[in-house]
């Protein structure tokens, strides 16, 4: 079972490299965020409370569709009566689902927009494509501004969009890599502590936290591998991220975001909120393309460091949930 359980992370990784993402009309990603977009308004409700509870079951229903929609697809594949052919159709179907839990080429396409903007000297279509992945308000951004962006976005989605996924795949196969991308997705969308959302997000925001605590210093650690793989600044990496790691709001962004601050010897900047590195603030593309080197190779060294040992260390006690 390693063995299948390896190929399905490989025929992941090939498809997202050959094929990027597919449309939305046909992602499960976009299916889960418009189920979670319909649920919250049945969950909104004047006793803070209800919303609270509304919110964990916005989670619960979310997460369990997911669940049963792959115990379903296990079972039929046990009907198939010749052995080899179901590992073939678990190793081929098992690929897709879970190319659909990450994005790697997703997040490269989308920095690469941003930076063909900037090239452009066009601001305004830079700060739009910009605002499509990260939280914060792109109106006023300069250029180095737009950039550290990116280069945060870079950094933050190597754990949210690839590690995170990977991570809990090697625990409990496709459900967990789902139950983490629902979450995750959740978060996203509602785990804010404005008025609207800070009842009814409050749980998916705290699952988040708790489910990216140990991958998101994981990848920081190998980040810095990396570094030092690709002749970056990997002693400047290893010092930013313990110093700076906890600068964020958020107990586990940090640590990625610092690692690869020190790595391109530069600073990111959030206005009134954080900066992390010590370098200037004034990055180049150059730097972008030098962060998404180090976004992949983190991703492909994460699979051999961390998910392979953990499937084949849980394969031994007899613990692997494969879906």
């Amino acid at each position: 079972m390693i063995f299948e359980s390896i190929l399905v992370i490989g025929i992941a990784l090939i498809l997202d490299f050959v094929f990027g993402d597919p449309k939305n009309k046909y992602h499960p990603t976009a299916w889960i965020g418009m189920l979670i977009a319909k649920l919250v308004p049945i969950a909104k409700n004047k006793d803070s409370t209800v919303e609270k509870l509304g919110g964990i079951m916005i989670i619960v229903i979310t997460s369990s569709i997911p669940i049963l929609l792959l115990l379903s697809f296990e079972y039929t594949i046990s009907l198939v009566a010749i052995d080899y052919v179901s590992v073939v159709i678990y190793m081929v179907s098992g690929g897709l689902l879970l190319k659909t839990t990450f994005a790697m080429r997703g997040m490269e396409n989308h920095a690469k927009k941003v930076l063909m903007s900037l090239d452009n000297e066009n601001l305004e279509m830079a700060r739009t494509n910009l605002s499509m992945i990260v939280k914060r308000n792109t109106k006023n951004l300069d250029k180095n501004h737009i950039l550290s962006g990116v280069l945060e976005s870079i950094s933050e989605n190597t754990v949210d969009g690839i590690t995170g996924p990977l991570f809990y795949y090697a625990f409990s196969g496709l459900p967990g890599a789902f139950v983490y991308r629902v979450i995750n997705t959740a978060d996203s969308m509602i785990g804010y502590k404005t008025d609207i959302f800070k009842n009814i997000g409050w749980f998916a925001a705290s699952c988040d936290t708790i489910l990216n605590y140990i991958p998101s210093r994981l990848t920081g650690l190998i980040m810095i591998v990396s570094s030092a793989i690709l002749q970056n600044n990997w002693k400047e990496s290893y010092r930013v991220m313990i110093r700076d790691g906890k600068k964020t709001d958020s107990p586990n962004a940090g640590y990625p975001m610092a690692a690869l601050a020190g790595a391109l010897e530069t600073k990111f900047e959030k206005i009134d909120h954080y900066n992390l590195g010590d370098g200037e603030i004034t990055l180049t593309n150059k730097q972008v393309y030098s962060a998404i080197k180090i976004m992949k190779l983190t991703s492909i060294l994460f699979i051999g460091m961390v998910s392979i040992p953990i499937i084949f260390l849980l394969t031994l006690v007899g613990w692997w949930i494969h879906v």
